[in-house]
């Protein structure tokens, strides 16, 4: 039997569901309580440091990662022994990348399941896709459910906490406190990225994806933003002088992709506006949507648009096609995950030099920046005995490799002489094969990936550049004050409930509609659900603090 057919690659589909059919599904009639509220809380798991090559650039307690300006001499061993049986392990993961060679024809794919021991039947789901297959998934027969599933954090699924609660393992008993000292690897993931994955019902179900601290983040185009007079300690003021300077003709300083609300993100958080919820002192909740620097921030894109600075397709262009237009030089600037900055400087060569923008100063307040939730997702695995259980734990810590370990490089490179060859300065240098033979196309990296560090190869200049951004930028960044936690309202209508005001912000900045407009907006959204969700976020934060 081949191990997956060609729409298992490709991630299609023979339903497409809606919240409602999970609702009424098998997951539960909605009545689950996966509040921490009033449970005894399990501990996270306990921290181990992976021992491994010393960085060149120090790391800090407050955030900043830690650099690499070369790639290590001596690579370290991280896992004793072949964690698999010999079985088939069925995963399931999102991909961002193009559906990989089967697996009968892929020696990357080949290479890491002698390396672990078993057999993998891979279900890659692109991210268009995602929403509505997790939905198909979840509402369909238990039995049939992967063993190991990536639970992507770049959709609020309906009803996911009651799903991962009745349908996957309690992971507690294998990972909770010392526990975890069986999986090394797994043990050396930083406590933040457990607490912004949080507990379900006071227990852990998942394994988080760790993430540096800085989220969204604005992209320039270097050299153009320094020719229309872009210095350090830009104000808003200089930013939009700027940006209406570096528009010219058909070259726009600002991109934006379509769901992206112009780069809101980034804007909302030099106002320095609560991104989504903020908690007081005494621990209520208070939406950052109703903030009024948030409002500036829409204003004041509002106006960066009418004055011409962004791309006339800001509300349609994909986020691949606005890459295309970042390094063909038609836009000076786009929005992306921080984490981006490695194909960022690859692709860049030649064409332009990238630069992570500092945030302006809003009415003399140094800007902020985004804080990302420090899970980028999370793992979960199907309920299975106490055996099979620990084996796909084991699958999962050779997976979560430290960076300067040999089992990383297989495991994001592939193999040496077939995959890549090595630079002057000894890092993988990827060859034809493993162009489309990697861990993007076959996105091992989502099932489970140890701390990220700061490395691009070969350029030990760009490793320093974002490392002082770091330095500079992390003190001031704005966190989302529920991550971690649950709501049982936003689990049932986040989603939708969020769709209205991205909406309206888009409406606004595009023109459409009036600032007037968005109080009103901010009204409707609290009334339909934002309050309760303010409710239940402040008893969950009570319980875990």
């Amino acid at each position: 039997m081949p191990r997956m057919s060609r729409r298992t690659l490709l991630g299609s589909m023979a339903a497409v569901a809606v919240p409602g059919v999970l609702t009424a599904c098998s997951t539960g009639s909605g009545d689950s309580d996966v509040s921490n509220a009033g449970k005894k809380l399990a501990p996270w798991p306990s921290y181990r440091p992976a021992t491994g090559p010393k960085p060149d650039l120090a790391p800090t307690d407050a955030g900043v990662q830690a650099g690499y300006t070369a790639y290590p001499a001596e690579l370290v061993k991280s896992v004793a022994r072949t964690p698999g049986d010999g079985s088939t392990v069925k995963v399931m993961s999102v991909s961002f990348g193009t559906p990989p060679k089967p697996a009968s024809a892929n020696q990357f794919w080949a290479a890491v399941e002698k390396a672990l021991g078993v057999k993998i039947e891979y279900t890659i789901i692109s991210q268009a896709d995602y929403q509505k297959k997790m939905a198909t998934v979840m509402a369909g027969d238990p039995d049939s459910l992967p063993d190991i599933i990536n639970m992507f954090s770049g959709f609020v699924l309906p009803r996911e906490a009651e799903f991962v609660q009745r349908r996957a393992e309690d992971l507690t008993p294998f990972l909770s406190g010392a526990a975890i000292a069986d999986y090394p690897n797994l043990a050396n993931i930083p406590t933040h990225a457990w607490r912004d994955m949080g507990r379900i019902g006071g227990r852990v179900y998942g394994i988080p994806l760790e993430r540096p601290l800085p989220g969204s983040t604005l992209w320039l185009n270097q050299g153009m933003f320094t020719d229309a007079g872009m210095t350090e300690g830009w104000t808003s003021e200089d930013f939009a002088a700027v940006a209406k300077k570096a528009t010219s003709g058909r070259t726009y300083a600002l991109g934006a992709a379509q769901g992206s609300l112009f780069g809101n993100a980034v804007h909302s958080a030099a106002h320095n506006a609560p991104q989504e919820w903020a908690v007081t002192k005494s621990g209520a909740f208070q939406p950052g949507w109703a903030d009024e620097r948030f409002k500036a921030a829409i204003a004041f894109q509002a106006g960066l648009r009418k004055g011409g600075a962004y791309h006339p397709d800001a509300t349609s262009i994909s986020q691949i096609d606005l890459t295309t237009l970042y390094y063909n030089g038609t836009v000076g600037s786009m929005q992306d995950g921080f984490g981006a900055y490695l194909p960022k400087y690859r692709e860049s060569q030649g064409k332009l030099t990238p630069a992570a923008a500092l945030p302006y100063s809003v009415d003399g307040t140094t800007g902020g920046i985004v804080a990302a939730r420090r899970s980028f997702g999370y793992t979960v695995l199907k309920k299975a005995k106490k055996e099979r259980v620990e084996l796909l734990l084991r699958i999962l810590d050779y997976l979560a490799a430290p960076f300067g370990s040999k089992e990383w490089e297989l495991v994001h490179y592939g193999v040496e002489g077939t995959h890549f060859t090595r630079g002057k300065d000894g890092s993988p240098q990827p060859t034809k094969l493993g162009e489309v033979e990697n861990n993007t196309n076959l996105p091992l990296k989502y099932l489970a990936e140890g701390p990220q560090v700061l490395f691009v190869p070969g350029m030990p200049d760009a490793v320093r550049a974002l490392h002082a951004w770091q330095q500079q930028t992390v003190p001031h960044a704005v966190r989302n004050a529920s991550y971690g936690l649950q709501s049982r309202t936003k689990n049932a209508q986040g989603t939708t409930l969020k769709a209205m005001l991205d909406d309206t912000v888009t409406g606004i900045v595009a023109g459409r509609i009036s600032l007037s407009e968005w109080d009103a907006a901010v009204k409707k959204w609290r009334s339909r659900g934002g309050d309760r969700m303010a409710e239940e976020f402040a008893k969950d934060y009570a319980a875990n603090t």
